[in-house]
């Protein structure tokens, strides 16, 4: 059986978190542009598990930040307009197609904004790192990572299972 192909329309939370998706991935690339001239030759490219530089390389390097930021935060965006072609943890049926989809593509929608929240956090981290202001990213930025990313999974992973 085919999944149905349901035209999702977007709530106003919804919107809203695409808005600040986009106004976030905007902010990354302002940051990097701006602070590129201010950067030393050579800044970290690499942090340890508990957020200490331990990769250096030219400052060019800081554009690949923005750039993966904006590939996947785009690429996500596009998949998220075809969430009949999603792996689901439940059988989807006509009856339970829209509450499925809803709920995948939120799920999606607040893990691109996660995304882009953490590349902006690390682009933020190595400028300041680079110009002596800061010594790593910090040893709360694994967990926090690990939190921002596992804890809508699940929620969402298992709001999906209580969806009949």
């Amino acid at each position: 059986m085919k999944r149905p192909r349901i035209k999702m329309e977007l709530t106003v939370t919804d919107k809203t978190v695409e808005i600040i998706g986009w106004l976030a991935l905007f902010t990354i690339w302002v940051l990097v542009i701006s602070s590129y001239s201010n950067l030393p030759n050579t800044i970290p490219t690499h942090y340890n598990g508990v957020g200490n530089a331990d990769g250096f390389g030219s400052k060019t390097n800081i554009l690949i930040l923005p750039l993966i930021a904006s590939v996947l935060f785009v690429g996500m965006t596009i998949l998220n307009k075809f969430p009949f072609i999603f792996n689901y943890p439940v059988k989807i049926t006509v009856e339970n197609a829209f509450r499925q989809y809803t709920n995948a593509t939120r799920m999606l929608r607040y893990m691109k904004l996660i995304l882009v929240m953490l590349f902006g956090l690390i682009a933020f981290k190595t400028t300041q790192c680079a110009n002596g202001q800061s010594f790593g990213l910090g040893v709360w930025f694994l967990p926090l990572t690990m939190g921002l990313i596992f804890i809508p999974l699940i929620y969402f992973i298992t709001k999906s299972f209580r969806t009949k």
